[in-house]
């Protein structure tokens, strides 16, 4: 648990891709800003509530430089192990709803921001407490929690479906669904092919129904999410190129700088080398 200020050294990493291993909640205070949740850019305002999930790879890509000096957020990260003793089926709720609206970030209206505030002040004085029984206090807390999320992300899911009019029921469910497969592939298989057996489709009607759905084609969904992945390793770990090269299925080095470098206009070692000034 974090109440969070901006700070002058965080801009060098705020546009990093990172992946997260765990649950986390950001409820924006103050500020303006924009990130990405595995390529889908979230606009994130004062009173905004954000969960990512386990396995997300996200990145800052575009900041209110007038309003970031009054970026306040409180941060709530819980383990998947953690997670797994509460009594709530979280994984499945977000797996399953968030992917379906444009904008996995709900605001709150004055009243659920000061029911979360409760919350927090009680979850950061436990936290910091020597009490006996406060871990499992906090346990209990923060199934809670997530039932009320849950609730308020339900009816906010439902008006957020009830207003998109460019995706059918068929194609938003095939996003979904092909989305989760690009997350969990994407290092193996890049062919909208290999996905389209997955659903049961044919390679042209995946296509059809991805374009129908996002206005972007398959192809270019699943070459994003290799470039994010190769960005992080690249970023995030000190590995040599050929062991990422062989860890994302590139016939060889050569293949994958084409590659990086014609989706990124940067070479992988120009990338790591910090030489990328877009943000």
């Amino acid at each position: 648990m974090a109440e969070q200020y901006y700070e002058e050294r965080m801009e060098p990493f705020m546009k990093e891709p990172c992946r997260f291993n765990c649950y986390v909640a950001l409820f924006c205070i103050d500020g303006d800003f924009t990130v990405e949740i595995n390529l889908k850019p979230v606009r994130v305002r004062k009173n905004s509530l954000v969960i990512v999930i386990p396995g997300s790879i996200c990145r800052v890509s575009e900041v209110d430089i007038d309003k970031l000096g009054k970026l306040h957020a409180v941060v709530i990260a819980v383990s998947k192990e953690l997670m797994s003793t509460i009594r709530f089926d979280f994984n499945s709720l977000f797996n399953e709803s968030v992917a379906a609206i444009d904008n996995p970030c709900i605001t709150l209206d004055e009243k659920s921001h000061g029911i979360c505030k409760k919350y927090f002040d009680i979850a950061k004085d436990l936290y910091i407490s020597d009490l006996p029984g406060s871990r499992d206090a906090l346990r209990y807390l923060a199934s809670s929690i997530f039932y009320m999320l849950g609730s308020m992300w339900t009816s906010q899911i439902k008006e957020a479906q009830a207003h998109n009019p460019r995706r059918t029921p068929r194609s938003q469910t095939v996003m979904d669904s092909f989305l989760k497969l690009v997350a969990e592939y994407h290092n193996l298989e890049r062919k909208v092919g290999f996905y389209a057996d997955k659903l049961c489709l044919t390679p042209k009607y995946l296509s059809k129904l991805i374009k129908e759905a996002s206005g972007r084609s398959a192809p270019d969904w699943i070459d994003s999410f290799v470039i994010l992945e190769a960005k992080n390793m690249l970023k995030y770990s000190d590995m040599p190129v050929k062991e990422i090269v062989y860890l994302l299925h590139f016939p060889n080095q050569s293949v994958f700088y084409k590659f990086f470098k014609t989706h990124t206009g940067l070479t992988p070692n120009e990338y790591r080398n910090g030489e990328d000034k877009s943000f």
